[in-house]
Order: structure tokens, then sequence, then C-alpha cells
């Protein structure tokens, strides 16, 4: 099952890479990574995507919770969460399926951000099961490129995680 950690960190040089270095001491790939700092600006959030069960979910969270400048780890797996990801398409399209684009684009509330001869620029922001439709229908046409940021991830309600 696919988990979704936020760990806290102090804004300091080699924390990503003792964070990350945990992951890969213990096996665990990291499916989708983001990390900016937090309205705290000597704090950063790192947002983990990584394929376990709970049991080993909870042993990573606890191995991670006593590394050096870590503030906490939060599980959002079993949580209500708001979560996004940016998607970046580039795709190769030529004029008379403009219109085809764009209303696919609609349908995903997405946004051509660039558009020029031959070639146009998708940016799309939502869940990965939103992104991952989206990619699968830009399969009929032609995918230049295609970056995506990794998912970010607050709890809902009021209170602070």
């Amino acid at each position: 099952m696919e988990r979704t950690l936020s760990v806290l960190v102090k804004n300091r040089p080699r924390v990503l890479a003792r964070v990350a270095g945990l992951f890969a001491r213990r096996g665990f790939n990291i499916d989708s990574l983001a990390v900016s700092t937090t309205e705290d600006q000597s704090i950063s959030r790192m947002t983990i995507a990584t394929m376990a069960d709970p049991p080993t979910v909870a042993q990573i969270a606890k191995q991670v919770s006593k590394l050096h400048d870590v503030v906490a780890v939060i599980d959002h797996t079993e949580r209500e969460i708001v979560e996004r990801e940016l998607c970046l398409i580039k795709i190769k399209v030529e004029r008379a399926m403009r219109g085809e684009l764009i209303s696919l684009c609609d349908v995903f509330r997405g946004d051509i951000v660039d558009i020029g001869n031959g070639s146009a620029v998708v940016q799309l922001i939502g869940d990965k099961d939103k992104i991952d439709a989206f990619v699968h229908l830009m399969q009929d046409y032609e995918i230049v490129e295609m970056v995506r940021s990794g998912r970010i991830v607050l709890d809902r309600g009021a209170q602070k995680e």
C-alpha cells in the first residue's frame, strides 16, 4: 500500500541526505519526494510517498524521527488530507488537434501554458489519480517531455499537524 509521510526538519544542509539515506539503507524506494520550507523559514517539510505495509511504515517513521534535526514525522495514510501534485507535459500536437487538446484540458481543469509550432505544454494540478488519468489520455498524442512535482499533502481541518 502506498503511504505518505510528512517529515518536518530543521532547514539545514545534509538533512535531506540523511533522511533519504535511511530509506536507502533499509531498502525502501521513495516513490515521490517534495521538499520546501514551511511557514517557519527555519523548518522544511519533506513529503515522502513509499510503498510499504503499516508496520513497516511505523518502523520507518520511528527511525526517521530519531535522526538529528528531525522535528516531527506524520503518517498521513489513515488521515483526511488535501493532496496535490503539479505536472507539466510537453505534447506534440498539430494545429488540427489543438481543439481536442483544449477540450481535454478543460475536462481536467488543465491549462495550456505554452503553445508553439507543433507542440504544447500543459499544466495540470490535482491528486495522483487525476494526473495519472490525464497522462494516460495523452498517450494518444506524443509526449515529448513530462515532469511531476511529487505529492504534497496537508491534513484537512483547522488543527495544525
